[in-house]
């Protein structure tokens, strides 16, 4: 395992990047969730956290800090971290910006890409329990990650891909295991 090492999972809505952060943590691994700093925002601002007051407040951040506004205000967390553990793991990462502040900021950040066919993340995303989707509102989520949060350039840029089609959490951490024992 390499020291000080970050990784980054990044996948579209549905692709189960949920499910394997949840994981690494029961593996001790660590978590920075860049959607823990909406969370808090809202907080001191009294509000609750629904889809709208949540995009009011990334779009706020983003006009402030600009597309890397989480990962430049999540340093100070992933420095407290590394200092601690040998292996983190990031959530959240979505813009390339994002990307290319901590890839220049990191020398150890892998990313590890979550790939599922359409049609299953969005089957998943209806059946959540919360911020269930229909197949419509899958589909505008998807092209609103892809052209308005840059997306798409970390998971191009992945250092590791996980096939995630199937609904076998066990055959997910296998394939997480997998590349962790590759990192």
């Amino acid at each position: 395992m390499k020291n000080n090492c970050i990784i980054a999972i990044v996948g579209m809505p549905g692709s189960g990047k949920s499910e394997t952060i949840a994981y690494l943590q029961t593996k001790g691994i660590p978590c920075v969730r860049f959607g823990q700093i909406t969370e808090d925002g809202l907080a001191k601002e009294g509000l609750e956290v629904t889809p709208e007051n949540e995009r009011r407040f990334r779009e706020a951040l983003r006009e402030k800090h600009g597309m890397a506004a989480y990962a430049l205000l999540s340093k100070p967390t992933i420095d407290a971290l590394l200092k601690k553990n040998e292996m983190i793991a990031i959530d959240g990462l979505y813009s390339w910006e994002e990307y290319m502040v901590l890839q220049e900021t990191y020398t150890n950040l892998i990313l590890v890409a979550l790939v599922v066919d359409a049609s299953v993340r969005h089957e998943r995303l209806g059946k959540r329990s919360v911020r269930a989707l229909t197949s419509e509102e899958a589909k505008k989520r998807d092209r609103a990650e892809i052209e308005n949060l840059n997306k798409a350039g970390p998971i191009a840029r992945a250092d590791y891909y996980i096939e995630n089609n199937s609904d076998d959490k066990e055959n997910l951490y296998r394939k997480i295991d997998e590349v962790l024992e590759k990192i």
